[in-house]
């Protein structure tokens, strides 16, 4: 794919994000035990109003809602991200199609040499401060 493709893409998702609603399951508002955990959950019953779309009811989920399956799970630079927890990782990958992530249970000392390493090969790393 193109570059200029590419980040029409990237520019339609992050537009998609912006309007996409948060999904909650039905009555989430009303009941003390949906409002720990209101994670969405389809709605089922035969007269659930949200099931039927009434008007002043949460949306469900829908594939509408999908954004560009060439730019699904991108970073938003277009690169692929991969999760990188040693220098022999780093040797499988591409710096101009990945963006490397450190694993968390790397400690400070192999977290220094994995970006050093990283930037020497021409890697973007992510999550660094």
């Amino acid at each position: 794919m193109e570059r200029k493709d590419l980040d029409r893409l990237l520019r339609i998702r992050a537009a998609q994000k912006r309007r996409k609603p948060t999904f909650l399951r039905t009555l989430w508002w009303k009941f003390a035990k949906f409002k720990n955990n209101p994670k969405w959950r389809k709605p089922k019953g035969i007269d659930n109003p949200m099931r039927l779309r009434i008007k002043g009811y949460p949306p469900l989920v829908d594939i509408g809602y999908r954004t560009p399956s060439e730019v699904r799970g991108l970073h938003p630079s277009g690169l692929k991200p991969a999760v990188v927890s040693s220098i022999s990782d780093l040797q499988k990958l591409d710096p101009s199609r990945h963006i490397v992530y450190l694993s968390s249970k790397l400690g400070l000392r192999k977290r220094m040499q994995l970006i050093e390493e990283a930037s020497r090969r021409g890697f973007k790393v992510a999550g660094v401060r």
